[in-house]
C-alpha cells in the first residue's frame, strides 16, 4: 500500500467518527507487515474519559484479528494543525510497535511523517517489567 492510499483511508474514516461533543473527527489507518490494514475512528462518550481515539480503535481491531506486527499508521484530523496521537495512544502503540512510522495529517491532507520514538522518547515498554 502506498503512503497516499493509507492516508486516504485515514481521511475517509473521519466520516464515520462519533464526535457530537468536540466536533473533532479523527480517522486512522494502521498497516501491518503483511499489508493488512485496519481502520478506526474516534468514538466520543458523554463521560469524556470513556472516549476512545481512532488510533486505539484500529489497534484493537488489529489485535482482535491476530495482528501485532504494525509498521505504519496514518492519523487524519480536520484542523489546520497536524493530528498527532495523544499520550494514551502513543503508549498503546509503543506496546506493539516501538519503531512505528506515523503519518500525521491536517485537514488539507498535508502529511508530517515521523516515528513513534520521536513522539515518545525514553518510552516505557514491556522490557522494563
Amino acid at each position: 500500500m502506498t503512503q497516499q492510499e493509507l492516508c486516504r483511508l485515514a481521511m475517509d474514516m473521519r466520516s464515520r467518527a462519533y464526535a457530537p461533543y468536540s466536533k473533532f473527527t479523527v480517522g486512522a489507518a494502521l498497516e501491518c507487515a503483511d499489508g493488512t490494514v485496519f481502520t478506526g475512528c474516534n468514538v466520543e462518550n458523554a463521560a469524556y474519559g470513556e472516549t476512545i481515539c481512532a488510533e486505539r480503535v484500529a489497534v484493537t481491531k488489529a489485535v482482535s484479528e491476530g495482528h501485532r506486527d504494525f509498521v505504519r499508521l496514518a492519523v487524519a484530523g480536520g484542523s489546520e494543525d497536524f493530528c498527532y496521537p495523544c499520550g494514551s495512544c502513543r503508549q498503546v502503540l509503543r506496546e506493539f510497535a516501538p519503531g512505528l512510522e506515523i503519518l500525521c495529517l491536517n485537514g488539507k491532507g498535508e502529511v508530517h511523517a515521523l516515528t513513534l520514538a520521536q513522539l515518545l522518547p525514553h518510552s516505557f515498554g514491556p522490557e522494563y517489567l
